[in-house]
C-alpha cells in the first residue's frame, strides 16, 4: 500500500477504497481560521455539542488582522470564547500563520486533519493526510461526524537529483502546475517519493503541499522519516514523532517523475497560478512591488534565504517591499541571529506574522502595478487592486526583482548561495496559545452586533423552477465568487451583509439580480469554484436564493460546499447544452428521477430539454433536498 491508502485504512468508518467511491473516514484534528471560524463556530454551536470529540481542534487567528473598526476585534473575542468554552485550543493574534504555526507545534505523521482553509495539505510535508474543506465540515468533524469524500486516486511523484542553488522548493510546484494546471489534480492525492525527497527539508515539503491545492488535489502527501524526526525534534516534539512510509512495492494510480536537477526559476504570470513560465522568458518586466511571506514561503529558511542575499544591499527605489514571517518563533528567530537587521537596513516593511497582503488584507498595489508574490494564488483582484499584475514566485526570484528592479533571475547577480542549518534551534513560546477550559460550562459567548444568526435553507422537494442569473466561463474561483480583502472580510459573520458583494469581481448587480429572482440557478464551465474552501462562496448564494449550479465541472471543496448548503449541483452531460443557455433564461429541474444519477432539465425559454448528471450519493441525496447538511445531521442525530 502507498501513505495515502495506509493512513485511509487506518481511519476508515465506511466505504470501499476504491478510487471514486464514497467513504467516511475519522478525522483525527482540525483547525480553523478566523475568516472562517465565526461562521464554522456558529455552525458547530447549532449541533449542540458541548465538547468538540476530535483528539486536537485549534482556532487560528491569522487572516482578519488589520481590526479596522469594531468588526474583526469582536470576531476575535467571538473566537477566544467559544474556543475556551468548547474545547478548542486558541492560537492568538501575533501568534502566526495557521499551517506555519500547526506544522511547528501540532501536526503529527500518520494522522488525519481536515481546515477550514484550503492549503490545509501543508500538513502533508508532515507526513500527516491533511485536507481542505468547508467550515461546515469542519463543524461536523468536531462534533464527531465522519468525514466524507470520494476514495481519491493516488499519483505517484518521483523526485530525483537536488536542486540546484537559487533553484527552490517553489520552482517544483511551479513545474507542476505548469504540466497538470489548475484542473490536474481534481480527485487525486499526490504524494512524493524518490531518492529526491532525501534533499528536501520539511519546511520545502510543506512548500510543495501547500499549493498542491493549486493544481485541485484532494491533498499532498510525503513520507515521514529522519528529516521529519529531525524537524520534530527541533520543535521539542520527537515524542509524537512515528514513521510514515509506502510499501517497496506500493501501487500507484500515475506516475510524474521530476529530475530536480534538472529544473530552473519559474514564475506564474497573472492570473492563475499554472499560467507558468521560466524567469529567463521574461525578465527585464519592470516591478512595482514585492512581498515575501504567506502560508506558502514564510518559514524561517525561506525568510533566512531573504536575508542572506539582502545582507549590505538596499531594495530598488522604485520598489516597495513587504514581509510576512510565517510566525511568532520565525520572528524571534530572526531577531536573534541579527538576519532581521539586514532585512531592515535593506529597506523592506515588516508586516504582521498574518496571512495579510495574500487575501488582499493590506499590502495592495499601486494602479497597474506589478507585483511578485511569494504567495499561492495570483487570481484576478486578490491583491485587492483589479487592475494589478500579481506574479507568483520563490524568495530568491522575489529578491532578485526587489535589488534590481525589475525580474531577474537570481543566478545572474553573483551572489553567495544562500545555506541553511537544519539543525538550528528555536525558542519554544506557546504564550499565545490559549488552552480551553477543563469544564467551560460558565464560559459566556462574547457575540458583537456583526455576529448574526446563521441562515437556513429550505428543502426542495419535485421541481427547481428558477432564472438564469449568471453565466460564466471556465476557471471560476471562489475569489471570483466571493471576494475577500479589506472592505469584504469583516462581514464573514454577517451573511445579509457579505451577501451584496457575491460576483462582485464579475458583475457587480448580481445580488440585486439574483434575489430579484426569487429563485436563481447559476450555469458555469470547467473546474467551477476553484481555490479556496471559504463556504461563503455557497452559503451566501443561497441566501441571495440560488437552488442549483448547473457547469461543466466542479472543484472538489466548492462542491462539498453546495451540497452542506442545500444547492443541487449538476453537471452537463453534453458540454454542447451549455452553448444552449442564456442568462436570464428560465429552467425547471424535474427531481423526479434524481436518484438515477441524472435528472432533465427543461428551458422553457428555448422550449428545450436535456439530461443533466449530478454527482452524489443517496446521503448526499439526502441532505441536498433536506436544504443542507445541518438539518440533515440534527434530523439524523433526534431519529437516532
Amino acid at each position: 500500500m502507498n501513505i495515502t491508502q495506509k493512513i485511509i485504512k487506518n481511519h476508515l468508518i465506511s466505504g470501499e477504497m476504491k478510487a471514486g467511491e464514497k467513504i467516511a473516514i475519522k478525522i483525527d484534528q482540525t483547525l480553523t481560521q478566523d475568516a472562517t471560524g465565526t461562521m464554522a463556530y456558529l455552525q458547530f454551536e447549532a449541533l449542540g455539542v458541548q465538547k468538540v470529540q476530535t483528539e486536537l481542534s485549534v482556532s487560528y487567528i491569522d487572516h482578519n488582522m488589520l481590526q479596522n473598526g469594531f468588526m474583526n476585534a469582536d470576531d476575535h473575542a467571538f473566537l477566544q470564547s467559544i474556543a475556551k468554552k468548547h474545547g478548542i485550543y486558541l492560537s492568538k493574534p501575533g501568534n502566526g500563520i495557521c499551517h506555519q504555526v500547526h506544522l511547528e507545534r501540532f501536526g503529527i505523521p500518520g494522522k488525519t486533519l481536515v481546515g477550514s482553509d484550503s492549503h490545509t495539505p501543508t500538513g502533508g510535508g508532515l507526513g500527516m493526510l491533511a485536507m481542505g474543506v468547508g467550515g461546515l465540515d469542519a463543524a461536523l468533524s468536531m462534533a464527531g461526524q465522519p468525514f466524507y469524500l470520494n476514495m481519491p486516486k493516488v499519483v505517484e511523484v518521483r523526485l530525483t537529483g537536488s536542486l540546484k542553488p537559487f533553484v527552490s522548493a517553489k520552482d517544483v510546484i511551479l513545474e507542476l502546475l505548469r504540466r497538470v494546471t489548475v484542473k490536474g489534480g481534481v480527485g487525486k492525492v499526490m504524494e512524493f517519493t524518490g531518492p529526491g525527497i532525501e534533499t528536501l527539508t520539511v519546511p520545502e515539503r510543506a512548500t510543495i503541499t501547500n499549493m498542491g491545492a493549486e493544481i485541485g488535489a484532494t491533498t499532498s502527501i510525503f513520507p515521514s522519516d529522519e528529516i521529519t524526526r529531525q524537524f520534530m525534534a527541533i520543535q521539542e516534539r520527537d515524542e509524537q514523532w512515528v514513521a510514515v512510509q509506502a510499501d517497496s512495492d506500493a501501487v500507484y494510480d500515475d506516475l510524474i517523475e521530476i529530475d530536480l536537477s534538472t529544473l530552473d526559476t519559474m514564475i506564474a504570470q497573472p492570473h492563475m497560478p499554472d499560467q507558468v513560465v521560466k524567469v529567463k522568458e521574461i525578465e527585464g518586466k519592470e516591478v512595482n512591488q514585492v512581498v515575501v511571506g504567506s502560508c506558502t514561503n514564510s518559514s524561517y529558511k525561506d525568510i533566512s534565504t531573504l536575508a542572506q542575499m539582502l545582507k549590505g544591499k538596499k531594495v530598488h527605489e522604485n520598489i516597495s517591499m513587504g514581509l510576512l514571517p510565517g510566525s511568532k518563533q520565525v520572528l524571534r528567530k530572526l531577531v536573534q541571529t541579527g538576519e532581521l537587521d539586514s532585512i531592515l537596513d535593506a529597506g523592506v516593511r515588516i508586516l504582521e506574522t498574518s496571512c495579510g497582503a495574500c487575501i488582499g488584507m493590506g499590502f495592495s498595489p499601486g494602479t497597474d502595478a506589478v507585483t511578485l508574490r511569494t504567495f499561492n494564488r495570483n487570481f484576478l483582484g486578490r491583491t485587492g487592486t483589479k487592475s494589478a499584475q500579481a506574479y507568483l514566485c520563490s524568495p530568491e526570484v522575489a529578491v532578485a526583482a526587489a535589488l534590481e528592479g525589475k525580474i531577474t533571475d537570481p543566478r545572474d547577480l553573483g551572489l553567495d548561495t544562500p545555506v541553511y542549518d537544519v539543525n538550528t534551534t528555536f525558542t519554544i513560546d506557546d504564550s499565545l496559545i490559549l488552552a480551553p477550559d477543563e469544564d467551560g460550562s460558565n464560559v459566556e459567548i462574547k457575540r458583537g452586533p456583526n455576529i448574526k444568526p446563521l441562515p437556513l435553507n429550505e428543502g426542495i422537494s419535485g421541481k427547481i423552477e428558477g432564472t438564469v442569473v449568471l453565466k460564466v466561463e471556465d476557471d471560476i474561483t471562489t475569489d471570483h465568487i466571493m471576494p475577500a480583502g479589506a472592505k469584504i472580510l469583516p462581514l464573514r459573520s454577517n451573511v445579509p451583509e457579505i451577501s451584496k458583494h457575491v460576483f462582485e469581481v464579475i458583475d457587480p448587480a448580481f445580488p440585486e439580480r439574483a434575489k430579484a429572482a426569487g429563485t436563481g440557478i447559476i450555469i458555469g464551465g470547467e473546474n467551477y469554484g476553484q481555490g479556496s474552501s471559504r463556504e461563503h462562496a455557497a452559503l451566501a448564494p443561497m441566501y441571495l436564493g440560488v437552488r442549483a449550479k448547473l457547469v461543466k465541472s466542479f472543484a472538489r471543496i466548492h462542491l462539498a460546499n453546495l451540497v452542506n448548503f442545500g444547492i443541487l449541483p449538476l453537471t452537463f452531460v453534453n458540454p454542447a447544452d451549455y452553448d444552449s443557455i442564456d442568462q436570464d433564461d428560465k429552467l425547471a429541474v424535474d427531481l423526479s428521477d434524481i436518484e438515477s444519477g441524472q435528472v432533465t432539465v427543461t428551458n422553457q425559454t428555448k422550449g428545450s430539454s436535456f439530461k443533466a448528471d449530478h454527482p452524489l450519493s443517496q446521503r448526499e441525496i439526502e441532505i441536498v433536498l433536506a436544504g443542507g447538511a445541518l438539518g440533515y445531521v440534527k434530523k439524523q442525530t433526534v431519529t437516532a
